[in-house]
């Protein structure tokens, strides 16, 4: 730890640790006293490196813009493919998903049952009535935004309606409780699960938020069920997604085993996922891509 207030602080920002982080390592050092679990320092990030994530998360929010404009009934998943690959390409970004541990889209595409994970088709055609995630993250001179929107496509009944609008809810109310050296990660959790119970759906557990800017996925893991009080304390300089995937039914999920990577509930019930890139503030949370 550098301890040295005339030093270069330890970020990497090329500012003196008493004009950068001492405060913050004060209040740090102030909560580990207290027997509170709080973030390494690999995990925060410095303005230079938030700058890239939130330009990289710029060209993520208006990839999922153009989809929104552009999804219909009779479309394909392929179709949406091609368009999120070529809208990354022609603004100097890669798309994070293609070829990512095998992965052989440029975006996830779910649609009713599927949890998350669909993959992109020209054998997958938009229905009347249909749900759909698309679920993007983009890579920008090596800094990443993950973010993914719920579509209705046509006529959907009130009942998946309601579904998507309570998973929706689940991730807002999420974001509404983050203080800066105050909320944990089981505040978080919590939240999520409370609100899904009280709508009667249930909490994929299987999958969840992370740490996202450096690299696709980081420290730390930001499960969607908890105890309040519990987990990593959150503090400014955190980038994590919160990703909140509720079922209309029971909870247990399966990975499709013809594709590998197609996830899906056990039971058939619809299910929806919102995810949004979060930074923690000193004031307390920005959406970065949603």
């Amino acid at each position: 730890m550098n301890n040295n207030r005339n030093d270069e602080c330890w970020c990497g920002s090329g500012l003196k640790y008493k004009k950068c982080h001492l405060e913050f390592d004060e209040k740090i050092n102030f909560l580990r006293s207290k027997g509170k679990i709080t973030p390494l320092k690999r995990m925060i990030k410095n303005a230079k490196q938030i700058e890239g994530i939130r330009k990289a998360a710029e060209i993520n929010s208006g990839l999922l813009d153009l989809a929104e404009e552009n999804i219909k009934e009779g479309m394909t998943t392929e179709e949406i493919n091609k368009m999120v690959h070529k809208y990354t390409i022609d603004h100097g970004a890669i798309p994070a998903d293609l070829n990512y541990e095998g992965f052989p889209k440029s975006v996830c595409i779910s649609i009713n049952d599927e949890v998350c994970h669909g993959i992109p088709s020209t054998d997958r055609i938009l229905k009347d009535g249909d749900i759909v995630n698309v679920d993007a993250t983009t890579n920008l001179n090596g800094y990443f935004a993950d973010a993914s929107r719920m579509f209705m496509i046509g006529n959907v009944s009130e009942e998946n309606k309601k579904l998507v609008q309570v998973t929706k809810e689940c991730l807002e109310k999420a974001i509404s409780i983050i203080k800066p050296f105050e909320t944990t990660l089981g505040d978080i959790g919590a939240v999520i699960a409370e609100h899904a119970k009280n709508n009667h759906y249930t909490v994929v557990r299987e999958f969840c938020g992370h740490g996202v800017g450096l690299a696709i996925h980081e420290d730390p893991t930001v499960l969607h069920y908890g105890k309040r009080g519990t987990g990593m304390v959150l503090v400014p300089g955190m980038v994590f997604t919160i990703e909140p995937m509720i079922n209309a039914g029971d909870r247990k999920i399966f990975i499709d085993k013809k594709s590998g990577w197609i996830v899906k509930t056990k039971d058939g019930s619809y299910s929806a996922q919102w995810e949004h890139t979060l930074l923690v503030t000193n004031d307390g949370v920005e959406i970065i891509s949603k």
